[in-house]
Order: structure tokens, then C-alpha cells, then sequence
């Protein structure tokens, strides 16, 4: 049985996302607090492997994950995109006009700002997790109080759900990276499916280095998914440079990697594995 740590609690998104990538398997949850405390755990148990959000189409990347990503040593082994819908919901023997509050993570809350909007009696309450919201309600029987989170919360709470699909926008994914200590990664990926790697790079200061970079990949006709800059701490206008890419012919992609690395400090490939599914 793998043992899966991942941030939030039963029901919550990380949850799903865990399960839809290792269908078919059996799967013990380590249900964390924060993603600190995931990659803390594989830190401790280098049998641990994490899920950890990376990106949602709306809402962007989450940024203090890349560089908890970096700094872990992990590596990265396969990856899940989850589209995701909000429902709200509350206690067995309420209903809307019971409610007075709303709670959940603030990142659902914005996603369903159009629906709050048609509620202006809700009071709006962050917290901390989704699906938590749901069982902080049901297992202190908060009177009034809703949960925006995920359906499949509702029957491991108890609670009843009053209205589903209440995001905004329906194009709504979150791509969720699986990440494990390196020396487990060969026995968990199909190497023979790898067609996508994340790296992470710092460039001189010198004119055109970046493009330089770029220019390399595009000659190997490797296709750039996505690259997202963060500050080095401590040194002033220094980006470090996170690079995801696909490419259909792996010899090509080695050396384009060896034709880039002299043009750039401290490159790091982060993962190397196979695109993944879409699923709702």
C-alpha cells in the first residue's frame, strides 16, 4: 500500500486528485495542515510519496510550492489535472433560509464570487481548507453555517448539499504534481512514456540570456508549456527561472538540456515523466 501525504483533509480536493492518479491501487492518506508539513513528512519517511497543487487555471501557480519543491529534493513523477467544481452545503436539517455564514479555502471563495453575490446575507468566512470547512461544521454542529468545497465532502461529513457547480467559470482546473524521494521514482514512472520535464534555472546578467535559452529549445523543437520567474532571496533583481516542456523525441531533449546548461547557472531538472490526465 503506497502512503500518499498530501494538504488538507478527506473529501478535499488533494484527496480526489490522490485517488484519480493512483486508480486501482490501495492508498494510505497522510492528511497534512500545510505543504510544509508534506514535504516534511517524505523528509521523514522516504517511502512518503506527495501530491501538491501547482497550478489552477484561474488562479494561477502557486508560487512558495515551486520553492518547496526545489529545496526538497524531490522529484517529480507524474502529474493529474482536476477540474474542479464547488458545491455548498450544510447541516442534515438546515437550509438557505438557516444560513447566515459561509465558509471556506479564500481561493474557492473567489472562484464562486458570482454565486455569493446572489447571496449578499452570507457572511463570507475564510479558512484554511475546503473539505475542513465541511468537517469543522458537521463535527461542531455549526448552526448557520455553509461549506464551499468539494460533493464528495458532503457524504464523509454528513452534510447536506444544497446546490453544486456554484464556480463561476466551468473551465476550472488545478494540476496537481506527484512528487517522491528520488530513488523510488524509476520503480514508479513508465519511462517509456516520459514526453514532459519541469527544470529550474538561473541566468546571467548578461543581454539576451534568456532568449538565448529559448531559442535553443525552439531549435530542438522542444515545446515550452509554460516558464514562471521567482526573485532569489538575498540578491537583488536574480530570478530563478521554473521551465516546464514536452517533447516527442527524448535524445532530442538530452541535447537540447546539454546545449542550454553552459548558458545557465545551476540548472536542475526537477521531474521527468509523462503528461498527465484531465479529469472531472
Amino acid at each position: 500500500m503506497k502512503k500518499i501525504a498530501i494538504q488538507g483533509v478527506l473529501g478535499s480536493y488533494h484527496d480526489i486528485a490522490a485517488h484519480k492518479y493512483f486508480k486501482d491501487e490501495e492508498i494510505e492518506l497522510i492528511c497534512c495542515n500545510t505543504f510544509e508539513d508534506v514535504f516534511e513528512n517524505m523528509r521523514k519517511d522516504s517511502n512518503v510519496i506527495g501530491v501538491i497543487a501547482i497550478e489552477n487555471t484561474i488562479a494561477g501557480s502557486l508560487l512558495h510550492n515551486y520553492e518547496l519543491l526545489r529545496a526538497s529534493g524531490a522529484t517529480i513523477i507524474g502529474e493529474h489535472k482536476l477540474r474542479i467544481s464547488h458545491s455548498i452545503m450544510c447541516l442534515p436539517d438546515e437550509d438557505w433560509d438557516d444560513l447566515t455564514e459561509v465558509n471556506s479555502h479564500p481561493v474557492a471563495l473567489a472562484q464562486c464570487r458570482e454565486f455569493l453575490q446572489h447571496h449578499p446575507g452570507l457572511k463570507v468566512v475564510e479558512t484554511e481548507d475546503t473539505a475542513g470547512s465541511a468537517e469543522n461544521i458537521s463535527r461542531n454542529q455549526l448552526k448557520g453555517h455553509a461549506a464551499i468545497c468539494s460533493k464528495y465532502a458532503a457524504e464523509l461529513y454528513g452534510m447536506k448539499i444544497l446546490q453544486e457547480g456554484i464556480e463561476t467559470n466551468k473551465h476550472n482546473f488545478t494540476r496537481f504534481l506527484v512528487v517522491c524521494d528520488p530513488w523510488m521514482a524509476d520503480e514508479l514512472k513508465d519511462r517509456s512514456k516520459i514526453n514532459k520535464v519541469n527544470l529550474v534555472f538561473s541566468l546571467p546578467h548578461n543581454e539576451g540570456s534568456l532568449s538565448q535559452v529559448l531559442s535553443i529549445f525552439s531549435f530542438y523543437k522542444i515545446n515550452l508549456t509554460k516558464i514562471q520567474s521567482l526573485p532569489i532571496i538575498g540578491r537583488e533583481w536574480e530570478y530563478l527561472f521554473y521551465v516546464d516542456i514536452m517533447f516527442n523525441d527524448y535524445l532530442r531533449y538530452k541535447q537540447a538540456i546539454d546545449a542550454v546548461t553552459p548558458l545557465t547557472k545551476a540548472l536542475k531538472i526537477l521531474g521527468e515523466y509523462a503528461e498527465g490526465e484531465s479529469t472531472l
